[in-house]
């Protein structure tokens, strides 16, 4: 039956790495902004920002997915629910992304920003080629972290009718009467996945580590 089974299980693990991935590079943007809106003189920035990080910190993620996918119908908003699913992955992940990113961007030497001032670079530029560089490798290890979470939190998006490695896993184990070993193998998948972001992640940072050797 695993054997069976597994060419499926793959498939629609491709699937699981399509939505957990895309929903954390959206949530990376919307995070950066948060981060910037959280880091900023405006008083209303800083209270948007610290809302939407308490609210999508607070309320549980499978709570968030049945909130998008039972009330956007509601008000007139019709998405495919795998589009529903992706986006509410994205703004949850994108609270702790900017959490993540503040940190970063608190890191980053004061003195070395008033260099870059002094050399006559502009905000834009400090902030594109010096403040978020640093500040990704800065936190490198936890936006690893925060990805490999993603993948794991993707199997709640099978509640909501997506089929993605877990939704499949389920129904392969209802019609078959063989839940351990389906189930065992979609962790197994799910394992090596997590494994390849964790290299990749590591080989990221070995090559930080040697630029900045140089």
């Amino acid at each position: 039956m695993i054997i069976k089974s597994l060419p499926m299980l793959l498939q629609a693990s491709v699937w699981t790495v399509i939505y957990s991935l895309s929903s954390v590079a959206i949530g990376f943007c919307i995070g950066t902004l948060m981060c910037a809106a959280g880091l900023s003189a405006s008083r209303l920035g800083r209270g948007v920002a610290a809302f939407y990080v308490s609210f999508f910190r607070g309320v549980p993620l499978l709570v968030q997915l049945l909130i998008s996918y039972y009330c956007l119908p509601l008000i007139g908003v019709n998405v495919p629910s795998s589009v529903a699913a992706v986006g509410t992955l994205a703004l949850c992940t994108g609270a702790y992304i900017a959490e993540i990113l503040r940190g970063g961007f608190l890191g980053i030497p004061h003195g070395l920003v008033e260099a870059a001032r002094m050399v006559g670079l502009s905000r834009a530029q400090i902030l594109t080629r010096i403040e978020v560089p640093l500040a990704v490798r800065f936190t490198l290890p936890s936006l690893v972290n925060e990805t490999t979470m993603m993948v794991k939190a993707s199997s709640l998006i099978s509640v909501v009718g997506v089929l993605e490695l877990t939704r499949l896993a389920q129904n392969i184990a209802t019609s078959t009467f063989q839940p351990l070993e389906i189930y065992l193998t979609a962790g197994a998948i799910y394992f090596v996945i997590n494994g390849v972001i964790t290299l990749a992640g590591r080989f990221a940072e070995s090559r930080f580590r040697l630029e900045t050797a140089r």
